[in-house]
């Protein structure tokens, strides 16, 4: 096998245009948090709660447990190899061969695609109910406003992520306040929420799941912004941790208190489903939040754009991809060519396919590459020419990442 990933040399020749290293601890997190919270919460929980009814917090938590697994994995493998298209690399090193290279990268490129393009859906959703337009036009010109950001620069554009990432917090926090206070009761009792031991219950919780991972999406994201990261080695494992802990505190409340406040009937595969807690809110107070969640959705498609490029990028470069991919503009430092196919292949995809079809298809190829990472990971610890990592997990840990991504996998089919 050639020594590809073996060498943390990774930059390209000194006379050509290089990616910027301007991603400290706090701008990856707020990365991490900003596609991961507008990947799933603000538009899934009502497909979701179809799936699940009361007991869709539950959904949300187990698919926080199998994300953790993978989540640590990925902390030694980034430490390992801290390049763009990460997890192509990755597999390409752990399984000794090239061949899986071109495909895994592609996959986890079109899982960013394909949730981009459900997030702009979402994102419709929320601005139809301030325009009146068409949600497939506003979802279309979201997308293209989103790419333009995703071009001006890294340091720009995750920057503006970052305060979006903040906005969005904030939003969940309202919601979780809002809801939890009462002020709608028209929701289901607290008691509603812990589940039976009946195997419908159960085979409804475990499909849910698989929809509920989409929110989780975007932790692994952070990989592919490798080369634009200060300090990897140290930046990333502490940045990965931080977006999946406060993802799945921020999940669990707000989900909660959507289900204890919103009628079923309303909540179940609504696209929108966070505006629906202010229903009987004052009108200003519902419409900052509807706002917010309009931000919170362009900030998950922005950041999808940035990872899904990177990817095209890192596999144009390699030799993969046709050498135009991975052209860097002088000026902005970023891959253009890449970040335009990149908003085409979403734009196309939000008019083909429904919400809740693009969030299953994000997990399961989601799902595939967590699987295939968490092998080549045990592969990678099982070898003494491995290179070595200044951090190290124990090998029990890729082992169940493996087998608890099969598990939801196959829920999804019961």
């Amino acid at each position: 096998m050639d020594q590809i990933g073996t060498d943390r040399n990774f930059d390209s020749e000194p006379s050509e245009p290089t990616l910027l290293r301007a991603l400290n601890l706090p701008l990856l997190t707020l990365y991490g948090l900003g596609v991961t919270i507008g990947a799933g919460i603000y538009v899934l929980v009502g497909a979701t709660a179809e799936v699940a009814g009361t007991h869709a917090p539950l959904a949300f938590l187990i698919a926080a447990v199998v994300a953790a697994f993978t989540a640590l994995s990925y902390t030694e493998l980034a430490d390992r190899f801290p390049v763009s298209a990460g997890e192509a690399i990755y597999v390409e090193a752990g399984f000794e061969t090239r061949r899986l290279t071109l495909p895994v990268g592609l996959l986890v490129a079109l899982s960013g695609i394909v949730s981009a393009s459900a997030i702009a859906i979402g994102a419709g959703a929320y601005l139809q109910g301030i325009t009146g337009l068409p949600v497939s036009v506003l979802a279309i010109s979201v997308v293209v406003a989103m790419g333009l950001l995703a071009a001006w620069g890294i340091a720009q554009s995750v920057t503006v992520a970052a305060i979006v990432t903040l906005v969005e917090i904030a939003g969940l926090l309202l919601v979780i306040s809002w809801g939890l206070a009462g002020t709608r009761s028209t929701g289901a009792a607290a008691a509603d929420l812990v589940p039976d031991f009946s195997s419908d219950t159960w085979a409804g919780i475990g499909a849910a799941s698989l929809l509920a991972f989409f929110a989780f999406v975007g932790f692994e994201d952070m990989v592919n912004v490798a080369e634009e990261v200060q300090e990897p080695a140290r930046t990333y494992p502490r940045a990965i941790i931080l977006t999946l802990v406060i993802a799945t505190l921020l999940y669990a409340a707000t989900t909660t208190a959507v289900i204890l406040s919103v009628p079923m009937v309303e909540l179940a595969g609504s696209a929108a489903p966070l505006a629906l807690v202010f229903a009987d809110a004052p009108t200003l107070l519902r419409d900052l939040f509807v706002v917010i969640a309009i931000v919170a959705t362009m900030n998950g498609i922005l950041i999808q754009i940035i990872m899904a490029s990177r990817v095209f990028f890192g596999l144009a470069r390699g030799g993969h991809l046709p050498r135009q991919l991975s052209a860097i503009s002088p000026l902005t430092r970023t891959p253009i060519v890449a970040t335009a196919l990149v908003v085409l292949i979403i734009a196309v995809l939000t008019q083909a396919l429904p919400i809740e079809t693009l969030a299953e298809r994000t997990s399961q190829i989601v799902l595939i590459v967590f699987i295939l990472v968490n092998l080549a990971l045990l592969r990678l610890k099982s070898r003494t020419t491995a290179p070595a990592a200044e951090i190290s997990i124990p090998r029990i840990v890729p082992a169940i990442g493996a087998v608890s991504g099969v598990a939801l996998m196959l829920s999804g089919l019961l």
